[in-house]
């Protein structure tokens, strides 16, 4: 219960302190509209603006999400085909296999840098990082065939310095009639769960859409909620009937891409024993102004940690959410638009395996815990040229000290997971196709605590973030 009281204080603090930044997102919503133009990273394929699939990048117009759940593979640029009979025009009933190629190689280029000042400096370092650049990333984005496609995305990051895979998704789809309605259908391998997502309610494509790799996060996050992305590797199917109902799963099995091959888990706490089942299921509605969708999407994990091993205590997961979306375009405002986002995940663990000490992380100090995280944000599309969000997000849980040991900025002085806090971002674009944004990340709770979360004295407050981003896309 004093979870429940803990959230709501946090929500009357946070009404405060947001109103002011978004007076001001409003104010330069008003000052600026100037006609926009851009080239995309499907542009070159389908020969569309970035508008035409995104309100702003990532997120996704209805037909941006039609464009991906058939595929990646609509373009309307030259391809190189051959078994087509040239009189009649139609495929070849021979031995010989068609071939449908893009003229234009689908490669894509994002380059970010990006500055980062938190209210308090982390101890032994600078404070005020620049990153040029913060990442590099390249993207094999379009068109395989007349129905495979790709968004695949292999990232350098500064902090690593090397290149990496990043969120992928390589899909086959195809359209048929079930009981009178289309039904589109495809099968998907991918490396994130929900990546495969056409929504940006989900982890992969959520807000925030951009952040720092350099300023401290809280401690306790929901294994789907970003913990297992590109540690797996997953195989699924998924069916959108009526334009309405989605119904999605994919099954996974860690694939740890920096560990050896074949991969004994040794430094890694999760290991999949088996597979790990994802499911999705959507409704979505749509009219002229008005696009709903709501859903459940959830995951359940069985795992060895600090090693692959047939016997033995293993811990599980249980991940369930519920999330929404809905956006409203204002006719009124020269179509102007408003975008309104939520998920909530209950994560619900046992972990004999970590309370006998096994795996590379902390222990336990008992078996069963949950987690609850609740993320909300509402935004504001002035055209395509400028966008203020304004978003919230809350995980509490059950407190552990063993599991959630003190430890300085990154550790919890009371073995409490909670953290709750705000995020505000304001992001213009200039060109389509290139992001000038700022955002500011405030906490109200960090790790358990407000003050001395860690033992060493830090506040939350002190984690408090402007981030800086200038985001070319080419």
């Amino acid at each position: 219960m004093r979870y429940s009281k803990g959230l709501l204080h946090s929500v009357v603090k946070l009404s405060v302190k947001i109103l002011i930044p978004i007076f001001v997102t409003v104010w330069l919503l008003a000052a600026f509209r100037p006609d926009a133009r851009a080239v995309p990273s499907y542009s070159r394929q389908t020969g569309l603006s970035c508008a035409t699939c995104h309100f702003a990048p990532p997120e996704l117009t209805p037909f941006g999400r039609k464009f991906k759940l058939d595929g990646y593979v609509f373009t309307t640029k030259a391809q190189i085909t051959d078994g087509k009979d040239s009189d009649k025009d139609k495929p070849k009933k021979d031995h010989n296999s068609p071939l449908h190629l893009l003229e234009a190689f689908p490669l894509s280029v994002i380059f970010d840098t990006s500055f980062t000042s938190t209210s308090s400096p982390q101890p032994t370092t600078q404070n005020g990082n620049f990153q040029f650049p913060q990442d590099v990333a390249l993207f094999l984005a379009g068109a395989w065939g007349s129905h495979v496609g790709s968004f695949a995305q292999v990232t350098y990051t500064l902090t690593g310095n090397h290149f990496g895979w990043d969120n992928t998704d390589v899909r086959y789809a195809n359209n048929h009639n079930f009981f009178g309605k289309s039904l589109t259908y495809g099968i998907t391998f991918n490396n994130n769960p929900t990546v495969e997502d056409l929504w940006n309610s989900t982890p992969a494509w959520g807000f925030p859409f951009t952040a720092s790799n350099v300023s401290p996060s809280p401690l306790a996050k929901a294994l789907i909620n970003g913990p297992l992305a590109q540690d797996v590797a997953g195989f699924g199917a998924y069916g959108m009937w009526n334009e309405h109902l989605y119904i999605g799963g994919t099954i996974y099995r860690s694939q740890h891409l920096s560990g050896a091959e074949p991969n004994a888990g040794t430094m890694f706490n999760v290991n999949i024993r088996g597979v790990a089942p994802y499911w999705r299921l959507a409704w979505q509605t749509s009219t002229t102004n008005n696009s709903l969708e709501i859903g459940t999407y959830g995951m359940h994990v069985k795992s060895t940690p600090g090693a692959i091993t047939i016997g033995g205590p293993t811990n599980s997961y249980t991940d369930w959410a519920f999330d929404f979306q809905f956006d409203h375009t204002i006719p009124e405002f020269r179509n102007d638009v408003v975008s309104f986002r939520g998920s909530y995940i209950r994560e619900n663990s046992s972990l004999p395996a970590t309370l006998l000490g096994t795996g590379t992380g902390p222990g336990a100090s008992f078996s069963h815990h949950h987690l609850n995280t609740v993320q909300a944000n509402a935004e504001y599309h002035y055209g395509t040229k400028l966008s203020g969000t304004v978003g919230l997000f809350s995980v509490n849980g059950t407190p552990d000290p063993l599991l959630y040991p003190p430890a300085a900025i990154s550790g919890s002085a009371n073995g409490d997971p909670r953290s709750n806090g705000y995020i505000l971002n304001l992001s213009w674009w200039p060109e389509q196709n290139i992001d000038l944004a700022v955002q500011y990340t405030g906490f109200l709770r960090f790790n358990g605590g407000d003050t001395n979360y860690d033992g060493a004295g830090r506040s939350a407050g002190g984690n408090n973030a402007i981030f800086l981003l200038a985001r070319f896309v080419f």
